[in-house]
């Protein structure tokens, strides 16, 4: 079975919802999604790969890009690093730590991003959202603490809308882009989600 979805135009997280729904109903088949951004291709690739689904680039121009995905009991998709990973979610909302003193938060959470590089487990996922985004694009050294926790297998995820709202989507660092379809849904299926 073949299904097209046409996601142009669809502002986020609707091509990734429009995506799940088809997938949800195929057992076993091909899914064509076009798509007019490369955040939209990122995040659709990620669903993609979270499903155990097979996906990969067919067509990519300027406003145009086509991702085919194939959905059967042959497509297995395996994530090595996985089992080194708890099953977890740190979401972190501001770029400072706690309430009082603004220069006292920066430090703080400076330093509690340089203690998950030293306390293993890591968390499947680190979630930025609203200022923390800015961690992620122009905060040295939380940036290279992250770095670290992203080379042994840790999702750091960045808010897009965030980020388009700060002016920093072009000067992401470490991690990738993600919407809230996938927050929600990594925030639902993690056996827990740590907010800071």
């Amino acid at each position: 079975m073949l299904i097209e979805i046409d996601a142009r135009g669809l502002a986020c997280p609707k091509p990734v919802i429009n995506t799940k729904k088809e997938l949800d109903k195929l057992q076993d088949g091909i899914i064509l999604v076009t798509v007019d951004n490369s955040i939209a291709k990122e995040n659709i690739l990620k669903l993609s790969k979270s499903l155990n689904c097979e996906a990969k680039i067919t067509k990519e121009e300027e406003d145009l890009i086509v991702i085919e995905i194939k959905k059967g009991k042959n497509v297995i998709i395996e994530d090595k690093k996985d089992n080194e990973l708890e099953d977890k979610c740190i979401f972190i909302s501001s770029d400072k730590m706690g309430e009082g003193n603004d220069e006292l938060g920066e430090v703080l959470i400076k330093g509690f991003i340089y203690t998950l590089t030293e306390a293993k487990p890591y968390p499947k996922y680190i979630v930025f959202v609203n200022s923390a985004v800015k961690l992620t694009a122009q905060n040295k050294s939380t940036i290279e603490n992250l770095k670290v926790l992203e080379e042994c297998g840790v999702e750091i995820l960045s808010c897009g809308t965030c980020l388009d709202y700060y002016n920093l989507k072009e000067t992401l660092q470490v991690g990738s882009v993600t919407n809230m379809y996938n927050i929600v849904d990594i925030m639902k299926n993690s056996s827990q989600t740590i907010s800071i």
